[in-house]
């Protein structure tokens, strides 16, 4: 997947001044209503925003010094933060969001081509180039929105990401996990991708971009999507 740093960067603006406009209708008691996201509030939802900014910052560093920075101090530290501020009014909130986006922003302005190659380290023991942070954070504030459950759905994603994001997920996430079943992936444009497991015959999916990444991502249960009349294929969970 090639990476266009200064169209993710403008992309990743725009989406939170969208998420910021939206959530700005709502009022504290929405807040502590349940996402779309199972054992989560709408609250939980804004506060990881806020901490996912504050841990790609963390990368930014890294990038930038050369040096070893953790996303976060422990996974236990992440959940804990999070269980923190998700109770928090819907101002802070919203100026928390605005606040740590700022400084995601800065952040990467600060870097040079030489630190956007570099690699650093996500959740899980993954690397990463520091070009591809933007296009996470990205996803992020696009699917998260979604997750709100304020009206924003898979289908109503701009389709430059949702034809990104499909890429990112079969090429990157799934590909030669072998906790995901041989696929292939066609979409409604005749566009074809191969991911999960390596070897043996792959199972064919057929769907729109923004339905396949509905279910990739375990946002929508794959309605709309034609696996040649057998049942979809159990996805492990993003994690």
């Amino acid at each position: 997947m090639t990476t266009d740093l200064a169209g993710d960067l403008t992309a990743i603006r725009e989406a939170t001044d969208g998420l910021l406009a939206a959530v700005g209708k709502l009022d504290d008691a929405a807040l502590g209503e349940p996402s779309r996201l199972p054992g989560w509030t709408r609250g939980h939802v804004l506060a990881h925003l806020a901490r996912n900014a504050d841990a790609l910052v963390n990368l930014f560093t890294a990038a930038r010094t050369d040096t070893v920075v953790p996303m976060y101090p422990s996974e236990e530290a992440r959940d804990a933060d999070i269980e923190r501020d998700a109770t928090r009014p819907l101002a802070v909130q919203l100026d928390d969001l605005a606040v740590t986006a700022s400084r995601f922003n800065d952040a990467a302005a600060a870097l040079n081509p030489e630190a956007w190659s570099r690699r650093v380290a996500v959740r899980g023991g993954v690397t990463e180039i520091a070009s591809r942070i933007p296009f996470r954070r990205l996803a992020e504030v696009e699917l998260h929105h979604v997750d709100l459950g304020i009206g924003r759905t898979v289908e109503g994603l701009p389709a430059d990401f949702v034809e990104a994001e499909l890429a990112f997920l079969a090429g990157g996430r799934f590909a030669g996990h072998e906790d995901v079943p041989a696929l292939l992936l066609r979409t409604a444009g005749g566009r074809a991708l191969r991911t999960g497991r390596e070897g043996g015959e792959p199972a064919e999916i057929t769907g729109s971009a923004a339905a396949l990444v509905g279910w990739l991502t375990g946002r929508t249960d794959g309605s709309g999507l034609d696996a040649g009349g057998s049942a979809l294929p159990v996805l492990p969970p993003l994690g």
